[in-house]
């Protein structure tokens, strides 16, 4: 008879339950151990919608179209905040390029999409040796996108 650590003879149910535990530790350590796909519960033709709208929106901040930026935020966050005080938060002192996007997260109920969005950062000018050493400087952006009334919006809530 096979008998687990800490057994005892006199309950021969205690080798199951010993072997259940184990079993139920190897699942979770698996579950816990396997990539998140979430996005995958995002159909393709949404998540199409989506990066395109990332992309359209970083086209925007990459030209410094900042008017057209502040269209991609939230309807709340857009009545809140007028699009000439939204300019005033970015930086003219870098150029970026974007590389690359993925969704990586999606929640059904909640219609919430993260998005890692990929970017090249350099300063506009090289002011020390040290920044034209470094050179352009490979970032990830972690975007949250909200969908409202079938549309994907940028969500300035990080």
């Amino acid at each position: 008879m096979l008998r687990a650590v800490g057994a005892s003879s006199r309950h021969p149910a205690t080798a199951l339950v010993w072997c259940l535990a184990l079993l139920l530790a190897a699942v979770c350590i698996r579950a816990a151990a396997e990539p998140e796909s979430a996005s995958s519960d995002l159909p393709v033709a949404e998540r199409e919608k989506l990066e395109q709208r990332v992309r359209d929106r970083w086209q925007y901040l990459l030209q410094r179209n900042f008017d057209k930026v502040w269209q991609y935020s939230t309807p709340n966050y857009r009545s809140i905040f007028p699009k000439q005080l939204f300019a005033h938060k970015f930086s003219y002192a870098v150029d970026r390029e974007l590389t690359g996007l993925e969704v990586v997260n999606y929640d059904a109920g909640a219609a919430v999409a993260s998005v890692a969005v990929r970017v090249m950062s350099r300063p506009v000018k090289q002011t020390s040796e040290a920044s034209v050493a470094i050179g352009a400087v490979p970032i990830t952006v972690n975007e949250q996108w909200l969908k409202v009334d079938g549309q994907w919006w940028y969500s300035a809530n990080e």
